[in-house]
């Protein structure tokens, strides 16, 4: 049977899970269902027309909700970013009403008396959506029919770069989260601020022309325009044609990280590419760390399996090689034909003794047959007859013979000694071409005419063009004693 749980424990893990998923949230929505009691929170309901959510506004973070002065400046106290007034869009306890267009910034919990998930605001800010929402499409419009959104003319940002410049303001949240994220990601990267007012009516023309430096300075590899959250009207500076027209003609990447996840500005559009918020903008630019030192790791076996299968592939064809050289050494060639000549010649032994006592035996039965047949009467004629056949015998396998035999064993001899030599000598020169072809395919051979294999530091890859790496960018030079680190001082490519 499965584990049975009390409403107690259910609703204790659903709350954990739900407040571990959801610490903080920005939730817009229409005021409805308000109540305001004698403890000064304030209750009421968050609706967009298809969902309710249940919303508690505690008299503590009310007063806190109203921006500080610090510095002289009027400072958000929940985005740290520099407002231009006093009044800003925050609300109090008192200025909320029903039907009101809020945006709400809290964290997720559940009352466990009524097993009810609700929203903890933190910050409720009025949206003004009438004006500024008909200018935002309007713009946008525009903007799209000039092809300012087309994905075509939008550039690739660079992979873990390591020059970045950074348009915001120097004292907002947005620069410390940016900063906080890019410190833990990426293998190490030089990063310019260029501070600008992020909101108001001299924002756009600030954060274009710093846009327009960052360009003219060509340093960086690619830009990050960055702003914490706000209501429709602080983010206005990333709404106007002034900005968009900056980042139209930028010829660096350009990524955006304006607002929080639901704030899209005609900046996004404009942009090449779109995060969700400052801290999204540096985990788009650079990968975790763990995850480039799994590709690394990756990499290592890649190349440890490619090599092994090389350097089998290259064992195989030695090992035919061998064989072959070994069938083809002389030493046993002339034993095989030592072992043949041997079977001939006991052949030959065998055939000729055969046919020796075979024509002897042949011999005495035709003399006993011939004294049978004539007797003593006939003594000369059987002379002659063994005489005749002692002839016969003599020139099949007498000395002559036996004579004949050595002479040809012997040029047989002096043919097989020039075939071993001539095989040997064959043999001794492949063997020296497939060793001099073997020692071509070493890697490090080179290394030893004093040649060098120049990487770069951190990608690992062969250096072949100097357009490849600027000033200052670390290498690493494998000779044939060691390695040497090197920066580079000047790179130019050859001139033709």
């Amino acid at each position: 049977m499965s584990n049975i749980l009390t409403v107690s424990e259910l609703t204790k893990s659903v709350k954990a899970l739900l407040e571990a998923e959801f610490p903080f949230v920005w939730v817009r929505g229409q005021v409805s269902n308000l109540a305001r009691p004698a403890s000064g929170h304030v209750y009421f309901t968050l609706t967009d027309g298809d969902a309710a959510l249940s919303v508690v506004w505690f008299r503590s973070s009310q007063r806190s909700a109203a921006p500080v002065k610090k510095g002289g400046d009027m400072v958000n106290p929940l985005t740290g970013e520099i407002e231009e007034s006093s009044g800003g869009t925050a609300l109090t306890g008192s200025g909320i009403e029903d039907g009101m267009e809020v945006l709400c910034a809290g964290r997720l919990n559940v009352y466990e008396p009524r097993g009810q998930y609700q929203l903890v605001a933190e910050l409720v800010q009025a949206q003004g959506v009438g004006d500024l929402a008909v200018a935002f499409e309007a713009l946008k419009k525009k903007l799209a029919a000039k092809g300012y959104f087309d994905e075509d003319r939008k550039l690739e940002l660079p992979r873990n770069p390591r020059r970045v410049a950074v348009i915001t303001s120097k004292s907002g949240a947005a620069i410390r989260d940016f900063l906080r994220i890019a410190d833990t990601r990426g293998t190490g990267a030089e990063i310019r601020i260029y501070p600008v007012l992020v909101q108001g009516d001299r924002a756009p023309a600030q954060i274009a022309a710093a846009l327009d430096l960052v360009d003219e300075e060509s340093w960086a590899e690619t830009v990050a325009l960055i702003r914490g959250g706000g209501s429709l009207e602080d983010l206005w500076a990333f709404n106007t044609e002034e900005v968009a027209d900056a980042i139209f003609r930028a010829r660096l990447p350009v990524v955006t990280g304006v607002g929080h996840e639901p704030d899209v500005s005609i900046a996004d559009f404009v942009a090449d590419k779109r995060a969700a918020t400052p801290s999204h903008a540096a985990q788009e630019l650079w990968p975790r760390r763990e995850t480039l030192a799994q590709r690394v790791d990756a990499l290592d076996l890649s190349l440890g399996r490619a090599y092994a299968g090389w350097l089998a592939g290259k064992e195989g064809a030695f090992e035919h090689m061998r064989k072959a050289l070994v069938w083809l050494s002389p030493v046993r060639r002339l034993e095989r034909m030592e072992d043949r000549f041997s079977a001939l010649m006991a052949r030959l032994e065998g055939a000729g003794l055969d046919h020796f006592f075979g024509c002897a035996e042949r011999a005495v039965r035709t003399a006993e047959g011939l004294g049978r047949a004539y007797g003593p009467q006939r003594p000369a004629g059987l002379g002659r007859e063994v005489a005749g056949l002692a002839h016969r015998l003599n020139r099949a396998f007498g000395p002559q013979r036996v004579d004949g035999m050595a002479v040809e064993m012997s040029g047989l001899g002096r043919r097989l000694d020039k075939g071993g030599r001539d095989a040997s000598e064959g043999a001794a020169q492949r063997l020296a071409v497939l060793e001099t072809a073997l020692r071509g395919l070493d890697p490090e051979g080179p290394l030893e005419r004093g040649y060098a294999l120049v990487r770069v530091a951190g990608t690992g890859e062969f250096l072949c063009d100097p357009r490849r790496v600027t000033k200052g960018d670390a290498l690493d030079i494998t000779v044939r004693e060691g390695r040497v680190a090197a920066i580079v001082t000047d790179s130019r490519p050859n001139e033709e």
